[in-house]
């Protein structure tokens, strides 16, 4: 019997989350040619750290961008209680990106491929503006 994702810890959603993204993350690169893996590794670093995440996770926020049941989730992984947070980012932007791979984790999950799709361009949309605007 498979597990109802609407009953999973938030913790167990963030951790395929964070597999899912890293992986379309990694494939978003190799697709721009980058090849070597210092380059790479280097270039994921903008896309996965908590603060990266914890800004997409505001602007879908702020823009209405989410379901109420995403918008659900995106609480419980805040909420969360993860452990000890990492000492390069502050409590909150920890907080937020668990949020953000909780809903990563969900979509993959229960089966929502396309929204999952959908929401992973954006972030990484939003992500390299960010970045270019400081360049």
């Amino acid at each position: 019997m498979k597990p109802d994702v609407k009953q999973m810890k938030s913790v167990t959603l963030a951790y395929m989350g964070d597999a899912v993204y890293e992986k379309h993350v990694r494939e978003h690169l190799i697709s721009q040619g980058k090849v070597k893996v210092k380059q790479l590794h280097q270039s994921a670093v903008r896309f996965v750290n908590a603060e990266a995440q914890a800004a997409v996770i505001h602007e879908w926020i702020e823009h209405g961008q989410l379901s109420n049941e995403e918008l659900a989730v995106v609480r419980r992984g805040r909420n969360a209680k993860a452990g000890s947070v990492p000492k390069h980012t502050t409590v909150q932007a920890y907080r937020y990106s668990t949020a953000f791979e909780a809903l990563m984790g969900f979509l993959y999950l229960a089966g929502q491929h396309q929204r999952l799709e959908s929401l992973i361009h954006r972030a990484i949309d939003h992500i390299e503006k960010g970045a270019s605007d400081i360049e």
